[in-house]
């Protein structure tokens, strides 16, 4: 039986934007872009944000231009309860507000980018003008996964195209209802649907 997955994008509503995380004891993270490798990490210790635009408080949303996602107790448990195997869960204080929230910090990455069914893969070039990204992805635009690449996950990111977090069916669902999220979701199995 085919499983459909989704990639979860920055949605067009309303909603505060949150700066990248940071040590709830002052300073920054070696490496902030560590929640989005796709890889587990070791727990960073007690985290915070703020946000850096007021407007709607979401459930379920993405930090800054780091795309770390960022969930409240309830979506936090969606993935808790779905996909126990596939994350990390960090508790990260918001100022100004009461609620629990989480850094979700997918822990697996495989290699199932479906270029042939992508609507446009770009590739940085040997000859270009950054040779230390030669043969990587550039852009990708109506991304397609194989789903036998991806073992029994419901969580994950595509390995060379880390950006993007993927998840399953259920997760999305289970998001879903939990309402009031600041993302879309936009189904990457299955054939392209027409512009």
């Amino acid at each position: 039986m085919a499983r459909d997955f989704y990639a979860v994008e920055i949605g067009d509503v309303p909603q505060w934007c949150l700066e990248l995380p940071t040590l709830l004891t002052g300073g920054a993270l070696v490496d902030p872009w560590m929640f989005v490798d796709g890889k587990p990490v070791t727990d960073p210790g007690p985290l915070k944000t703020v946000p850096f635009h007021v407007d709607v408080k979401r459930t379920f949303s993405v930090a800054n231009a780091g795309r770390t996602p960022i969930a409240n107790e309830q979506a936090a448990s969606v993935f808790r309860e779905l996909a126990p195997d596939d994350v990390q869960l960090f508790p990260i204080e918001i100022s100004d507000t009461p609620e629990r929230y989480y850094v979700v910090n997918a822990t697996r990455r495989f290699k199932c980018i479906d270029e042939a069914n992508c609507r446009e893969v770009q590739i940085y070039p040997l000859d270009g003008a950054i040779p230390e990204r030669a043969g990587e992805y550039r852009s990708i635009i109506g991304l397609r996964i194989d789903t036998s690449k991806i073992e029994d996950a419901r969580v994950f990111r595509p390995m060379g195209w880390e950006s993007t977090l993927i998840v399953s069916e259920e997760v999305k669902q289970g998001i879903e209802r939990v309402g009031n999220t600041g993302v879309f979701f936009n189904r990457v199995t299955g054939p392209q649907s027409t512009p």
